[in-house]
Parts: C-alpha cells; structure tokens; sequence
C-alpha cells in the first residue's frame, strides 16, 4: 500500500510539471505583430543598436512588407549592411527590385555590398546593370560586379566576362576569372555542358596568371567523356 501511494505521488508530480501553464504566461506573439513591432523600429529614431537588432531578426521574420523599411537604410552609411542582411532571406521579388533600384544611389563601399546582395539573390533581371558596373573606375566595384554576375551564371552574363577579361586592368582579371569560372559551374549544373567547355577553354587561353589557366584545363578535361 505504501510503495501504491508512492508511485501515485510520484505520477501526480511528473504529470503536474509535463502540464503547459497558462497563468502567469504571455501569450506568443505572432510572427505578422513580431514584423510590425520591428518595422516600426526601422522607421522610429531608435538608436542605431536596436535598428541592427531589428534588422537582423527581420531576416528570419520579414515578408514583402520588411522590403521597403529595409530598402530606406540601404543608402545609410551605419546601417545598410545590416539591412541588406535583413533582406538577403525575405522570399519576395521586390527585394531584387529594391536592390537594383539601390545600384543608381550608393557609390564605393555601399554600391560593392549591394551589388554583393544581388549576387547572393542571384537576379538574372540585374545582368544588364551589372554588366554596366564591368567599366566602373573604382575595382573594388568592377570585382563585386564580376563575381555577382558570376553566380547569377546565366548565359547573356558570359559574354560580357570574356570580353572584360580581356580588357580590363591586370588587377581585375582575377575576379573575372572567378565570375566566369562560376559561369561555367552554374551552366555545367543544368546540364548545359557544352557552353561550360568553351568558357574553360577561353579561360585556358586567356592572359589570367598560370594557375588560373591549370584550373579551367582541368575543369575541361573532366566534362570529356570517358573512353573505355
């Protein structure tokens, strides 16, 4: 009878703690009230700490209507790395509008981290103003526009690497190298093996540093089909 009271003790304790308690407790917020609550951060005179904050969660939390509080700090110097990483996640084609739109208003460091946010997005709508970016005076600018143009990998972005490789400033051909080489990885991934061969091969015969060539050489050769 004694061990029979224990055991029920016992049994009465576990279900107590495994049963959810409401009193006390503040009901969850929504994710839609979260996303209002850190909007109207962005848009309020908080200090910069709790505008970062809020950025960062409305990477995990924002929808089409985070875009455009985000899209406001892109041009501030403090906070559009951070709003651009707010961004980057949010599934909604008006973020790669509102980053396109950017390329027109920021210059130097804040044009490289945007045109670096439309490589991540991977905008194929973005190629043509990229491409424009392949004879900006500042290098920094041409590199980002390079690699980005690069991970889109669409084909109408190859052309335009060739013919930059060629002609651009020694100091910049390794970052076109790079994009072209992303290229042909994009390319080679749906199946389009062929156009990923010809930029190999261009590559192979560029005037790129020696490593570069032996890279694209190898790459070649392992699209060759096998004999037996």
């Amino acid at each position: 009878m004694f061990r029979t009271r224990v055991s029920l003790t016992v049994l009465c304790v576990l279900v107590a703690a495994a049963t959810p308690r409401s009193y006390g407790q503040k009901p969850q917020a929504s994710p839609k009230y979260e996303e209002a609550k850190l909007i109207a951060i962005l848009k309020s005179d908080a200090p910069r700490k709790a505008k970062v904050d809020a950025c960062r969660e409305l990477a995990r939390v924002g929808t089409r209507e985070s875009v455009a509080p985000l899209a406001a700090l892109l041009c501030n110097e403090e906070l559009s790395h951070m709003a651009r990483y707010g961004l980057e996640p949010i599934p909604d084609p008006a973020v790669d509008t509102a980053l396109r739109d950017t390329l027109e208003k920021v210059k130097g460091r804040l044009l490289v981290g945007v045109i670096g946010s439309i490589g991540v997005r991977r905008d194929p709508k973005a190629v043509a103003p990229l491409v424009k970016r392949l004879d900006d005076p500042d290098p920094e600018v041409v590199q980002a526009a390079a690699r980005a143009l690069g991970r889109i990998g669409t084909l109408d972005a190859v052309a335009p690497l060739e013919k930059a490789l060629s002609s651009t400033a020694q100091a910049n051909r390794i970052a076109m190298s790079e994009g072209l080489f992303r290229c042909a990885d994009v390319l080679r991934s749906q199946g389009q093996r062929k156009e990923a061969q010809a930029i190999y091969e261009q590559l192979s015969n560029a005037q790129v540093p020696e490593y570069v060539k032996t890279g694209a050489k190898h790459a070649e050769q392992a699209l060759q089909p096998r004999t037996r």
